[in-house]
């Protein structure tokens, strides 16, 4: 069995499912160019694919919804990632967009 996420014509991905290949292209779950697989291991495309996350036919990328307007999209990963690392220290953190730092919690 492989995952494929189902994406609109904006390529959000909509749901994903577990099925065939052949079940796919048998059009049960409507028209299979709508239907890309991902991988749950990200062996391919980057990133398992979520509701909601974009597929990116140029990058052949599935990427995340921008958590903050200052993340940056790492072009290797395709993953966001804050403008400056999270302190490895062991302790909890969140990051505060209005001062684009991260907070101990």
């Amino acid at each position: 069995m492989s995952h494929f996420a189902e994406i609109d014509n904006n390529n959000i991905v909509q749901r994903v499912i577990v099925a065939e290949q052949d079940f796919i292209n048998s059009g049960a779950v409507g028209d299979s160019f709508r239907w890309v697989q991902t991988s749950y291991n990200n062996n391919f495309r980057k990133n398992y694919a979520g509701k909601g996350y974009t597929y990116d036919q140029t990058r052949d990328a599935f990427i995340s919804p921008q958590p903050f307007p200052s993340w940056l999209l790492d072009e290797d990963t395709c993953r966001w990632e804050a403008p400056t690392p999270m302190p490895d220290d062991g302790k909890m953190y969140n990051w505060d967009e209005d001062t684009t730092s991260w907070k101990e919690i």
